[in-house]
């Protein structure tokens, strides 16, 4: 083979064996690196379990530990338990040692008591036997100086023994009747005499005048033409208003004035500012109407807390809540036969404090409760009871005294009075009442409801005349003696005041008193 041809060998098996010999080193350092990660994983697991190993055994060495201090803590509280009951036992032990030492001292004492109980015994029977002996010597004697004055006297025993009753029974009889007419005259004059001076000198110095209110209330108009303005077109205006304040408008023939018709005063002054305010502005329109409404209704609210609070101020009385004071200024629109109830209660309060200064009780007291006696009627229309009843639980309200509370509740002697004051605040609450001038009622409506109450009594079987006395306060009913017996008669009066109360008006309370009189009768010839 020449040069050439070896030359052109070699070119072809150059590469190939390059491209072998290339594989081989590189076969040979991959090997060569794979056991190196291979030996580098081998000492990183073993350095994995080694570090494993040495935690499970800090682990296990924590939770002997904790296994040992847990069994102390145990044994200590065992032990310090079992001390304790040791100790306790050793106490009780110790108390029914104590006890039964002194059960055997008492059984001493009581078997010495015995002893000394049944000596003692002893010496009473004896002397009681020494006694006996005595009493039958002096009863011997006794008979023996009764006869000898039997003999003397001519009287027997038992005669003379009454003869002396009725001489000290009658001798009794007259000194104690003198002394109690002595005692009573002197109590009554006194008594008369300071009351009257007392009730004077309060009525003096509290007079004052009260103005009569109706249901209606007039509403003067600068122009006849406005009446058609506030009829409004079809009626529009006039129902809105009747609507919006509760009443009812009176457009009838009065030159230059509207009428406002309601029983709620309250109701009936809203309606008068409001209507006063359309009138004034002219522009009277349903819109209009509801807001100048709302407006008056906030406008009384403030006059009402002005009241209330003018009342405070008046009679210089404080810390009252403000709630209660709202109740206390609408008394300034309610009225009670024609008398204004704030003022009334105002004068009740002005004669209580008086009398109660001159009997020298808490006079502040006495102030407060004259003035909140009649709270009750502030919402006695919309609430069922009485004003006394709910002005008690109105008071129970505001955490008001007790002595506060019985005088709301006793002023009408619905409930006993349990003070003093109570019964000032009563006796003020009649004088304001019944002075001339305070109240007013119909003569037709006075009449009719004492008719009322008489014809109520004498629809019952067995009544024969029924008399309405002090004002319609008193029933008094006259039965027939031969068809009502004494227990019928009880009966029968109770069941005339519950008619009362179910079919008839009328303030305060009425008494029913059923007289049923028996007569003997007989003829001499």
């Amino acid at each position: 083979m020449n040069r050439l041809e070896l030359m052109k060998l070699m070119i072809l098996v150059g590469p190939v064996a390059g491209g072998l010999i290339g594989y081989l080193i590189s076969h040979y350092f991959r090997l060569h690196s794979d056991k190196r990660k291979l030996d580098e994983a081998a000492k990183g697991a073993e350095r994995i379990i080694e570090c494993a190993r040495r935690k499970g055994e800090r682990e296990k060495q924590k939770i002997v530990l904790a296994g040992k201090e847990q069994i102390y803590s145990d044994k200590e509280k065992i032990e310090r338990e079992s001390r304790e009951q040791r100790q306790e036992l050793a106490k009780s032990e110790n108390r029914l040692n104590q006890l039964e030492a002194n059960v055997n001292k008492k059984s001493d004492m009581m078997l010495a008591r015995e002893r000394k109980a049944a000596e003692q015994e002893k010496a009473q029977n004896r002397r009681a036997e020494e006694l006996e002996r005595q009493a039958e010597d002096v009863a011997s004697a006794k008979e023996e100086q009764v006869h000898k004055l039997q003999v003397i006297s001519g009287y027997s025993r038992e005669e003379a023994k009454k003869e002396l009753f009725r001489s000290l029974e009658k001798e009794a009889r007259y000194d104690s009747a003198v002394l109690v007419k002595e005692i009573k005259d002197e109590a009554m004059a006194t008594a008369t005499r300071d009351a009257k001076r007392i009730v004077t000198n309060a009525i003096e110095r509290c007079a004052g005048s009260h103005s009569a209110e109706t249901t209606v209330s007039v509403v003067q108009l600068p122009d006849e033409k406005l009446k058609g303005k506030i009829i409004g077109r079809e009626g529009k205006n006039i129902r809105a208003f009747e609507e919006a304040t509760g009443v009812q408008l009176v457009v009838d023939d009065t030159p230059e004035a509207v009428l406002i018709s309601a029983f709620d005063p309250i109701r009936r002054e809203v309606a008068r500012i409001a209507l006063q305010e359309l009138i004034t502005s002219s522009r009277i329109v349903p819109d209009r109407i509801e807001a100048v409404v709302i407006k008056a209704n906030l406008h009384m609210e403030e006059e009402i807390k002005k009241a209330g609070e003018g009342a405070l101020k008046e009679l210089g009385i404080k810390n009252m809540n403000p709630k209660l004071v709202q109740l206390l200024g609408r008394l300034k629109y309610r009225s009670s036969y024609g008398q204004n109830v704030l003022n009334h209660s105002i004068e009740v309060a002005y004669l209580t404090y008086a009398m109660a200064k001159q009997l020298r009780i808490d006079a502040r007291l006495a102030k407060r409760a004259g003035l909140l006696h009649d709270i009750g009627k502030a919402v006695d229309r919309g609430v069922e009871g009485t004003h006394t009843e709910i002005g008690v639980k109105i008071a129970q309200g505001f955490n008001e005294h007790p002595i506060v509370l019985n005088s709301i509740a006793a002023h009408h002697e619905d409930v006993p009075a349990t003070s003093l004051l109570s019964v000032l605040v009563s006796a003020a609450d009649a004088i304001s009442g019944a002075r001339p001038g305070a109240r007013r009622e119909s003569l037709e409506g006075y009449i009719k409801r004492l008719e009322k109450l008489e014809g109520l009594s004498e629809s019952f079987d067995g009544v024969d005349k029924a008399f309405a006395i002090k004002a319609g306060r008193e029933i008094r009913v006259m039965v027939e003696n031969d068809k009502v017996d004494d227990a019928h008669a009880m009966v029968l009066a109770s069941e005339i005041a519950k008619k009362i109360e179910a079919e008839a008006e009328y303030p305060g309370k009425i008494k029913v008193t059923v007289i049923r009189e028996f007569r003997a009768v007989e003829h001499a010839r």
